[in-house]
């Protein structure tokens, strides 16, 4: 087991940037999450860190060993891929073993390591079978039997579970979270599925365009994101995010509609006129009695798409100037397409980002 730090590290193809200046250290047994859009740079690092992608400025370390001019084999990493990687022509048994045959171990010390890792990964009645013969999720946890068997230093996972259905992707995760909480290896797993993220990580690193948006805790990042990008990429249902202006004690949103704000939020906000990006999810947005509420503070809206998702609905709404707004109501909830809808906001869990770089204004 071992920590893991990056130190300013940049990873150039030609005139292209793909990482730059990433720089974190992850502390021994910890399970970091990467995780960010396509193109991002999250498998960059993790295939720099094993080894895969040799280093074009930066410092890397695995534990107290400077690691860059060190090759993959000696890192003492096991790196699990999204398309599995075994060897067809072996048994689950031989897949499990190949690499303590490849550091020698003796027969006695692999058969023993081989009959561990597949109790623990609930195997054992496959240990005969070829890869061909077990489903999805088999191969996968063969996949990761293999890796663990090694007892490596560090674990690298990458996207190892998107190959598999809703219902097992779920069932696998959990069961990857309690492996990791008995064996303890310091991971790093890359993903782009923000639930994926939110559910495993100790720590989640956030980026775009190559660079790290912000690291923290899965709450913490949640519910304070440094910026629009990392409010909109966690979440199910996204973050509506949408331009705004303060005017007269007003917030105007939609060209034509506002909102009456309080003493806390005027604090907040940006000097009188100037516009800025409002974001408020989902969950944070309710409907309004057209003739019970104080219209005053209602946003008037027109119904383009309904999402039942069995305890609750997902409404789709388009605004007069075609702004396009994502709430959700309860599943007994009756509308259709083209109805009109009066909704309000909770004034205390708006975000306020500058619109010119979308940091958050706190």
């Amino acid at each position: 087991m071992a920590q893991v730090s990056l130190q300013e590290i940049t990873r150039q193809f030609g005139n292209v940037t793909a990482i730059e200046n990433i720089t974190f250290e992850i502390a021994d047994r910890a399970f970091w999450v990467l995780v960010g859009p396509s193109g991002c740079g999250k498998s960059t690092i993790l295939r720099t860190i094993a080894g895969l992608e040799s280093i074009t400025r930066g410092k890397l370390y695995i534990g107290d060993r400077l690691v860059n001019d060190i090759p993959a084999r000696q890192r003492d990493v096991a790196m699990v891929f999204q398309n599995y990687a075994l060897y067809p022509h072996m048994s689950v048994a031989e897949n499990l073993a190949f690499g303590l045959k490849m550091r020698q171990e003796k027969p006695k010390a692999i058969a023993r390591r081989v009959q561990e890792v597949a109790r623990s990964l609930d195997i054992e009645h496959l240990l005969k079978r070829k890869p061909k013969q077990l489903s999805g999720g088999q191969q996968q946890r063969v996949a990761l039997g293999r890796a663990i068997a090694r007892q490596p230093q560090v674990f690298l996972l990458d996207e190892p579970l998107s190959n598999l259905d809703t219902q097992l992707r779920d069932d696998t995760r959990a069961e990857l979270k309690q492996l990791h909480q008995r064996v303890g290896i310091t991971t790093i797993y890359v993903t782009h599925d923000q639930v994926e993220a939110m559910t495993l990580a100790d720590q989640i690193v956030v980026l775009k365009d190559g660079k790290v948006q912000q690291i923290g805790s899965p709450q913490e990042v949640y519910a304070h994101p440094v910026n629009s990008m990392v409010a909109g990429f966690l979440g199910n249902p996204p973050m509506n995010i949408l331009p705004a202006v303060y005017e007269n004690d007003r917030l105007i949103v939609f060209n034509n509609q506002s909102i009456a704000i309080d003493a806390s939020l005027r604090q907040r906000l940006p000097s009188n006129r100037q516009k800025f990006d409002i974001g408020i999810r989902p969950e944070h947005i309710t409907l309004a009695n057209s003739e019970l509420d104080n219209n005053d503070n209602c946003l008037i809206l027109q119904v383009d798409l309904i999402e039942p998702l069995g305890r609750e609905t997902l409404i789709k709404a388009i605004a007069p100037d075609s702004n396009r707004l994502n709430l959700l109501a309860g599943a007994a909830w009756q509308g259709k397409k083209g109805d009109p809808i009066w909704v309000k906001f909770d004034l205390e869990q708006l975000f306020i980002f500058e619109p010119d770089n979308g940091k958050t204004i706190e």
